[in-house]
């Protein structure tokens, strides 16, 4: 992937897991770093070949997100690997944007708990999380 498009990646949050496992195996989980409309990058302990198909899967949103997707980039880094997956249809990038938009709200809530004592619904904690950061999340239509 490019530069320009690294940059349109949306932070996911690092506390909520995304197991990724090559399509033919099954696997632990992983911590996503980035998602965006097109994909996602995590970090794990083995190398993922080009081009090889995996599977991915967010549990902490119901009913959970599952999607295939292509490794489109692998590097080597101190720890193990740094990789790089495109998903492969429109669909499941879209449903993928919306699960990201659940975890950030999710993870919204539990730092207001963590750092402000403050308990909120789902409910509320999206709709406040949207007040707040909407418009800072990543537009896919922008390039």
């Amino acid at each position: 992937m490019s530069e320009r498009t690294g940059r349109q990646f949306i932070r996911h949050p690092t506390e909520i897991p995304v197991e990724v496992h090559p399509a033919d195996s099954a696997g632990a989980p992983h911590r996503a770093r980035n998602l965006s409309l097109g994909g996602l990058s995590f970090h794990a302990n083995e190398e993922m070949t080009l081009g090889s198909l995996v599977n991915l899967r967010i549990t902490s949103v119901e009913p959970a997100f599952e999607s295939a997707a292509r490794v489109v980039w692998c590097r080597p880094v101190v720890t193990g690997f740094d990789l790089g997956v495109a998903f492969l249809n429109a669909e499941d990038a879209y449903r993928a944007r919306m699960v990201e938009q659940i975890c950030h709200i999710e993870s919204y809530r539990r730092r207001l708990i963590a750092n402000e004592g403050r308990t909120l619904t789902p409910e509320a904690a999206a709709r406040e999380w949207i007040a707040r950061f909407s418009e800072s999340f990543p537009d896919p239509d922008v390039h």
